[in-house]
């Protein structure tokens, strides 16, 4: 059997496959600047400025305006919103385009990956096992396996959200262990 040698990513080209033979090549349909600004992101997040983030959030809320349709556009958002620490816009980005396409791949691991970045580890871990169904390449699946396992090592180790129940849950004990101490302590009370 022939193997299909996976897509790569080129410097003037970038393609989302929701499935192994469909490719959607986004650039064409973004203009050069939104393309580039999107590898960029993709290379290191941090090198965008504050303009050129919001440059690259207005570009692609106008394509995604004219192609509701696509969920690649929203996953794209939402990836650009998350970089722009919008994380309530991103999440209702991602959780659109896992709605309108359940069974695109990329939706379904980038929504929980969101949702296990803002630690809500359950549905996280239910869009990762629904994307790692949906994989159709041994890299989809190496992502998923490897989004699954940090949700896993999450939920072993207590990481929800809430962040400061754990250290809270440690200081209150002690706290009322002290003031017990001071209770049980003899009272004087001076007589006359």
């Amino acid at each position: 059997m022939k193997e299909m040698p996976y897509p790569t990513v080129a410097e003037d080209e970038l393609s989302i496959s929701a499935a192994a033979d469909a490719p959607i090549a986004l650039p064409a349909m973004l203009g050069h600047e939104t393309s580039v600004l999107l590898m960029r992101m993709f290379r290191d997040a941090r090198v965008l400025e504050q303009e050129e983030r919001g440059d690259l959030i207005a570009q692609l809320k106008s394509a995604v305006e004219l192609e509701p349709r696509l969920p690649e556009l929203r996953v794209l958002l939402g990836m650009a919103l998350c970089v722009d620490l919008q994380a309530q816009e991103a999440l209702e980005q991602l959780r659109e385009s896992a709605r309108q396409a359940p069974d695109c791949f990329i939706a379904r691991l980038k929504f929980g990956e969101l949702l296990m970045r803002l630690r809500i580890c359950s549905q996280a871990a239910e869009e990762t096992h629904k994307a790692a169904q949906l994989a159709c390449n041994p890299v989809q699946s190496d992502l998923a396996r490897r989004q699954a396992a940090a949700i896993r090592t999450m939920l072993r180790e207590g990481i929800e959200r809430g962040g400061y129940q754990g250290l809270l849950g440690r200081v209150v004990p002690l706290l009322r262990r002290k003031s017990k101490q001071n209770d049980a302590a003899p009272v004087l009370v001076e007589s006359r």
